[in-house]
Order: structure tokens, then sequence, then C-alpha cells
């Protein structure tokens, strides 16, 4: 970092326009509570506990706050099968037939075609989610699935099931779509493991890199914080089956809180981790550094480069997918200050992240609201305010 970048990152500079966001957003009660935290260079330069963790309960948030992470879990999972491959246990781009035999669903055609490891990380595999289907539900409503975030008796195998009978839209490859992959992946982890998917994600990730609040379960439930949905004239608490939409005219994420303390609820790759900004935030810097010791730096630098060639990704315009999260190539498009070749995604309980190797940067950004932490104007204006006028660090 040079001597510029440094002055930057001042009482004057980075801090005040970040805490300028936080405050105005949690005053115009478009937030609860945040935990933000960005490091430089492999250095903490801000770090802040803002609003309240229980607003019903006049809990403050903490900088060790607890949050169901959501979509936050697919990195986390997919790096787990990344260890996986860099040990040789999976090749990425082997049927997955070998690991889920009977997990075969077929083209509208009646086709039966081969799903790859790769196209799983990737989104490419013609899978979708329930709360992405018509307003009303579609064919995964009919068929019971689960996407991961509501009570459910299944089991992850009886799960797969249900997703192996609905047909794929797609030939695997051929276009993009965000969707359950991750959980098919969870359960290949799993499997290569013989374990259940939370001891594998233990063993390959969290405990290598002391991610010890990170799990399918909540370690402290006195640190948990509640969650919120947006509503007018202020967020208010989500109930315990709360159906929002996150696109218009689509059936909507069926979040059911409760989930989360349910030891029976099956471990979703995909959207069913607890954790904290500060061991996310050790992930994003074990990734941005090289992967040590998770991973063979090969093997990060295949993690951030585009798998999806020129495939359009929908919702994130200048996009491409890597292995597990948003690549950027076009910064003109997607609007933003970040550096061509920055990581990036979210969680729908309200949180966003991104990592710009380029200027050595990482990013969380954990809040208790949906969906202004997730896609609100807060992550512009904080993404906005962490660049400044510059249009770079």
């Amino acid at each position: 970092m040079d001597l510029e970048s440094k002055v930057f990152a001042t009482q004057d500079g980075l801090d005040g326009r970040v805490n300028a966001v936080l405050d105005q957003t949690l005053a115009e009660k478009r937030l609860i509570g945040a935990v933000v935290m960005i490091y430089m260079d492999g250095s903490p330069v801000y770090v802040r506990a803002a609003g309240l963790a229980d607003r019903e309960e006049h809990r403050l948030m903490h900088e060790n706050a607890l949050f169901r992470l959501s979509s936050v879990s697919k990195p986390i999972v997919s790096t787990a099968a990344l260890v996986l491959a860099a040990q040789g246990l999976i090749e990425l781009d082997e049927s997955i037939e070998r690991w889920l035999p009977d997990f075969r669903p077929r083209l509208i055609s009646g086709e039966q075609p081969s799903i790859t490891i790769r196209q799983l990380l990737t989104h490419t595999a013609g899978l979708t989610y329930g709360f992405l289907e018509e307003e009303g539900g579609g064919p995964y409503h009919r068929a019971g699935v689960s996407d991961g975030m509501d009570f459910s008796n299944l089991t992850l195998e009886e799960n797969l099931q249900r997703l192996a009978s609905v047909p794929l839209l797609y030939t695997p490859g051929k276009a993009w779509g965000y969707s359950i992959a991750t959980d098919v992946l969870g359960a290949i982890i799993s499997r290569v493991c013989g374990t259940t998917l939370d001891a594998a994600v233990k063993k390959l990730v969290t405990e290598p890199l002391g991610m010890h609040d990170t799990s399918f379960s909540v370690a402290d439930a006195g640190r948990l914080a509640a969650p919120y949905v947006n509503d007018t004239p202020e967020p208010r608490r989500m109930r315990e089956l709360e159906v929002a939409q996150v696109f218009e005219g689509t059936a909507g994420i069926r979040f059911q809180p409760a989930r989360a303390f349910d030891p029976t609820a099956f471990h979703s790759g995909g959207s069913g981790m607890i954790g904290t900004a500060k061991d996310f935030m050790r992930l994003l810097e074990t990734l941005r550094n090289g992967g040590n010791p998770l991973l063979p730096e090969e093997w990060v630098r295949e993690m951030g480069t585009i798998q999806t060639g020129n495939l359009p990704l929908a919702s994130w315009p200048g996009r491409g997918f890597g292995l597990g999260f948003t690549v950027l190539h076009n910064p003109d498009e997607s609007g933003t200050a970040e550096s061509p070749g920055t990581w990036r995604l979210g969680g729908a309980y309200g949180h966003s992240w991104f990592v710009d190797p380029a200027q050595r940067l990482s990013v969380v950004a954990f809040t208790n609201t949906a969906y202004e932490g997730m896609s609100g104007p807060f992550t512009t204006e904080l993404c906005q305010a962490i660049y400044g006028s510059s249009n770079r660090v």
C-alpha cells in the first residue's frame, strides 16, 4: 500500500465517510443494526458495530454478534469443496453421479444430462431456487423442495430426491442461474468425507482458520442478532414464517428464523450456516492472501477467475461467476468503483461483502435487516464511501 492509500485510511478519510453512511442509514431506519469490517493490505482499518442486535430487547450490536448467514454460507462451503479438489479427492469436471448416483434430474425433453462439480460451483447446472419461481410457486414448490431457509422435516437426501424430480431449466453449462446447487455440493462434500456437512466444513475450513463461531448451529443464543425485514415506516421484526420477495413477481423466500435452533434441520450448504463478521473476514483474508493453510495459490486464482464465459448473470451486470462467488469484469457496466477482478456476493438475511484483490481490500458488512443489508442502497453507499471520490483506494 502506498503512502497516498495509507493517508486515505485515516479518521478524516475512510472512517468519516463510512461512519456517515452507517449513521445516516440507521437514522433513516433502513437498518436496525450492523457490523462493518474493512481490511486493507492485511490490516483492519475500520471495525464498527452499530445499532441494535435486538430492538425489542434493547440489546446493542457487538462485534462478536452471531448472524444467520444465508448465502454467505456459499463461499464457505465452496471453499470446502475446493480443499477436497486440491487434495485430489474430487475433480471439478467429473460427473456428480460418482458421488450422488441417485441424483439424476432430467431436461424437459426427458434427456438425462451429466452435471459436474464445476457446474454446481458456478451455478450453471440447470437448477434454480423455489423463491425465484413465479409468484404462487412453480415446479419446486409443487415438488416440496426446501430452499434451506424454512422448517422442514426432510433430510438433505430427501430434499435432493424432490429436487431431482423437477426438470432442469437448461442443459448444464449452457446458461447461468442462481440456485440451490450449493446444497447439492454440500451433499457431495458430506459423502466424500463420510460425515455430516457440518463436521466436514469444520475439518476442511473453519477449524484450520480458527473460525470457532461459524457452523450450522448457534454457538451462543445470547449473541444471535434478531432478524428484521424492511417495511414502512421502519423495519419490523421478522415473523416465524415470513415470505419476502427478492424480485417483484417471484414466489419469495420463506424465512423461518427459528430454523437456526432446530438440531434436526438438514445442513443447507447454500444458506444454513451461522457465524460472525470476524470469522468470515478471516476466510476472505486467507483467500485474498493466497489460501494458506487451506489451498494452494493456484486454486485461489481459479476461484477468482470467471468460469462462465460470456453468459449473462441476471441482476449482476458486468460480472461473471467464479467458483463460489461473482467476479467483476466491467466496472462501468456494473456502476461500481471496484476494480476488475473483485469478488462479491451477499446473504438474504441482510449481508454484503466484497474483496478487491487489486487494491488488497476486503470488506464485510453483516446486518440484521433484509433486504437493505444485502441489496439496498446501503450497499452502494458503503462501497462509494470506501472508495471515495477518487474511484480507487
